[in-house]
C-alpha cells in the first residue's frame, strides 16, 4: 500500500506491485499519438517520463510545481500540461478522478485495480486491494444482469494517526 498526503508526498507502505505490460508508458503514448496522426513532442516525452518516474497521486497544480519554471530547460506551459494529461488519460496511461472538487490523477497503465481510503482530516489518500470487494462487485453485477467493467471506490473517514491525535486530546480534556 502507498499513502499520499494532500501535497502528493508519498509515504511508503506495502506496495501494490506492477502489472506486466508489453510496452513502456512512453511506447504506449507514442502508439496512441501515431494512431491519431499526432507526433511525440519533447514536452510530451518529458511529461510522461516525469509522471511515470515515481508513483504518486497528483493534481495539475502539484505537477506544475514540480516542473521547471519558464525560461528553464524542459519548461512546459500550463495549457500544454492540461492537454498532455488528457492525452495520457485517453491513451490509458493515467486515470482521473474527482476528490474534494479537484481532478486527481494516478497511474493506470501497468498498475493493478485498487481502491482508496481518504482521510478527511489530513487528506491522506491510501491505496488498497480487496479480493472480497471485487467478488462482491461481480456478484452484484450478476444479480442485476450487469456486465461489470470496473469500479472506483473512495472510502472517506479518519485515518489511524488522526484518530490517535483526537483520542489524546480527549484524554487530556478529561484530566
Amino acid at each position: 500500500m502507498k499513502s499520499f498526503d494532500s501535497k502528493g508526498k508519498g509515504q511508503a507502505e506495502k506496495s501494490l506491485g506492477a502489472v506486466p505490460v508489453s510496452q513502456t508508458p512512453l511506447q504506449r503514448l507514442e502508439e496512441y499519438l501515431t494512431s491519431r496522426g499526432l507526433r511525440m513532442t519533447e514536452q510530451r516525452r518529458f511529461l510522461v517520463e516525469r509522471v511515470f518516474s515515481r508513483h504518486e497521486h497528483f493534481d495539475v497544480d502539484q505537477l506544475i510545481d514540480q516542473l521547471p519554471r519558464k525560461g528553464e530547460p524542459h519548461y512546459v506551459s500550463r495549457p500544454t500540461v492540461y492537454r498532455a494529461l488528457k492525452e495520457f488519460v485517453d491513451a490509458g496511461l493515467l486515470r482521473r478522478f474527482e476528490l474534494n472538487g479537484r481532478s486527481v490523477y494516478e497511474h493506470d497503465y501497468g498498475y493493478p485495480e485498487h481502491d482508496h481510503l481518504y482521510c478527511i482530516k489530513c487528506r491522506k489518500l491510501t491505496e488498497f486491494q480487496s479480493d472480497a470487494l471485487g467478488q462482491l462487485r461481480d456478484q452484484i453485477g450478476r444479480e442485476h444482469r450487469f456486465l461489470v467493467r470496473g469500479h472506483r471506490l473512495i472510502i472517506h473517514g479518519v485515518c489511524r494517526d488522526c484518530n490517535r491525535r483526537r483520542s489524546r486530546r480527549r484524554a487530556q480534556d478529561l484530566v
